[in-house]
């Protein structure tokens, strides 16, 4: 038979259906061949032993099942019954349809295991399900079978020939790894093989919740993806890579909803670019979740990388209190490879408590709310400090940068200037030169600095993610006035009197108790959005000649206008060039109603800051 030439696997008036188990693209063709072959009757590569239980198995999806039997030697054996099986897909159309339903394997002890590395299944999606299956018959052509795999070639064969004389059309649904063998014993006569008839000590039970991050050959996200499809015939335009780019956009969105933060365009560069290599380098076109939350956890941050895996393993359909056996397996039960990976959260306890934490309850939370009154406002003392250390840090190492940028190297003649520049001597060690470095030295000092988190654009309905907008003075000389943006203090409350927000952006300068209210000022109405009304008030305000920046992107022409004219300059540093964990340090901060809440507000600080 010259298989390749006729673009489907046919032989008399039996349709043959070669597939990996537990494959998405593989239980899509069989959904598509079956409504096209239209067949009368379904044979599948099951033992006839299991079939009740397989049955029951298959009734209960999208619900996850497990078979589990010993066999000879007292090893207990599982058989996974889950949505995206090309064979569980059969029977599942079949039942639907009310047609035969034939299990024509032969019960054995000893399956061989697939050791083969298959091409990446995505690939049925680009050439086709028929030149996958032929590719994969060309390179296991000369692959020798044991004993059991013979017995069970011969026992398939003697049941199709049997089947294709009962029925008009048979749509025969087996495992690829034994299809070669399968097609050498199809056009031979064959007998009944001995095999068992009954086998005891079977039964049927739940999947345990836990085991499916570890036990579906899928990801629980593709599953429910195929699930959810198959509900709305859908399934034509199911497409793996689609799959997990909507895992990652979901991902993003929680990410960015619970730590308030952009991923930066610096970031998604090198995840795409190590994503794509570490999957090509694997042998797949679409990585897997677990490439995802390595290439995550590498280029980005566990926050993000823990956010892929919570949204990759969500499966929404599982008992809570079922009257079936519930199972919970190790990937070791089923002899499959295991790669683990170690996340940390963000805050992460150290040691185990003496005494339990006491939880704020929602009752609580809705009564701080309540009582949050707003007007006396004030900032956390401890959380000044830190964000005055880190706005002294940047702005010397603005300084730095700027120093280094007007650097001026030259090969030595009489003077040795500010120094030797060893790396230029050793890089043109050969020329026999030596040079010397002249440092550019900035004119003048750092009088503001302005920090921009999140350019906060209004959403198609016209509202902001930082709407709370307010200006504070310093409480003493060593402290700036500040002006910033952030989410609106009373919303989220650990404490009475005590509102934890998120800064969007800030603007700082020295020294204190100059500024005015910058967003009620109409001086710097101009600004078309906050990050440049910031920008615009930073240079206004700087009694120095120069402006830090920081934010996701350059400043606008307008500020440079405005900067050029009151011979201020502004040095500008990209957000994604600090370090994320310190920006994340100093975003969080927190508002008191009062000064007498500073007494206590330490202890729900310090708690908050452990739940978070």
């Amino acid at each position: 038979m010259v298989w390749k030439s006729t673009r489907s696997f046919n032989w008399r008036n039996i349709r043959l259906f070669p597939s990996v188990q537990n494959v998405l693209e593989f239980a899509i063709e069989l959904r598509r061949q079956y409504l096209s072959f239209k067949p009368s009757a379904i044979a599948i590569e099951y033992p006839n032993t299991l079939r009740d239980w397989v049955i029951k198995g298959v009734e209960r999806l999208p619900y996850i099942s497990v078979v589990s039997y010993e066999d000879a030697d007292g090893t207990e054996v599982f058989l996974l019954i889950e949505p995206t099986d090309a064979m569980v897909e059969a029977i599942r159309l079949a039942m639907a349809d009310n047609i035969p339903i034939h299990f024509v394997d032969r019960d054995s002890d000893s399956y061989p295991y697939d050791y083969s590395v298959l091409p990446d299944p995505y690939c049925i999606s680009r050439i086709g399900y028929y030149e996958y299956c032929w590719l994969y018959l060309q390179l296991t052509r000369y692959r020798k079978g044991m004993q059991d795999d013979i017995l069970s070639g011969r026992h398939v064969a003697y049941q199709l020939q049997r089947l294709s004389k009962e029925y008009d059309k048979v749509l025969f649904v087996g495992d690829l790894y034994n299809f070669q063998k399968l097609l050498s014993e199809l056009n031979r006569p064959q007998a009944s093989v001995i095999t068992k008839t009954k086998r005891s000590g079977v039964y049927l039970a739940e999947l345990h919740k836990d085991s499916f991050p570890e036990i579906l050959p899928e990801c629980p996200y593709v599953v429910k993806a195929y699930e959810m499809a198959r509900d709305t015939n859908a399934l034509e335009d199911l497409n793996r890579a689609e799959i997990f780019q909507s895992l990652l956009e979901e991902s993003v969105f929680r990410y960015k909803e619970n730590f308030k933060e952009e991923i930066t365009t610096q970031e998604w560069d090198v995840f795409q670019r190590f994503l794509r290599n570490y999957s090509l380098v694997s042998g797949r076109f679409v990585p897997s979740l677990y490439q995802l939350v390595v290439a995550a956890r590498s280029c980005v941050d566990e926050d993000l990388a823990y956010e892929i895996w919570q949204t990759g393993i969500d499966y929404p359909w599982h008992y809570e209190g079922t009257d079936m056996p519930v199972l919970r397996l190790e990937a070791e039960d089923l002899f499959l490879d295991l790669k683990k990976i170690r996340l940390k959260r963000r805050i992460r306890d150290r040691r185990r408590r003496i005494f339990p934490l006491r939880v704020r309850t929602k009752r609580e939370e809705i009564k701080w709310r309540r009582e949050f009154g707003g007007n006396n406002i004030c900032s956390y003392p401890p959380e000044d400090l830190v964000i005055e250390g880190y706005g002294k840090y940047l702005m010397k190492k603005a300084v730095e940068i700027k120093t280094l940028e007007n650097q001026f190297i030259e090969p030595f003649v009489s003077s040795t200037k500010d120094g030797i520049d060893v790396r230029e001597t050793i890089r043109n060690w050969l020329s026999g030169k030596i040079y010397v470095k002249e440092e550019g030295r900035l004119q003048g000092q750092v009088g503001s600095l302005v920090v921009i988190f999140d350019l906060d654009p209004p959403d198609e309905m016209g509202l902001e993610q930082f709407p709370w907008k307010i200006t504070w003075h310093g409480e003493h000389s060593q402290e700036s006035d500040m002006a910033f943006y952030s989410t609106p203090a009373g919303l989220d409350m650990v404490g009475p009197g005590i509102s934890r927000c998120v800064y969007g952006g800030f603007m700082m300068t020295y020294p204190p108790m100059r500024v005015m209210d910058i967003w009620q000022d109409p001086y710097f109405d101009g600004a078309s959005d906050k990050s440049e009304r910031l920008l615009l008030a930073a240079i206004d305000y700087s009694l120095e000649k120069h402006v830090v920046y920081v934010a996701p992107k350059p400043p606008s022409q307008l500020c440079l206008r405005v900067a050029e004219v009151l011979g201020k300059s502004i040095i500008y540093l990209p957000l994604g060039a600090i370090s994320k964990a310190t920006l994340k340090k100093i975003r969080y901060f927190h508002v008191l109603d009062g000064y007498p809440v500073r007494k206590y507000a330490k202890d729900y600080i310090k708690r908050s800051k452990w739940r978070k």
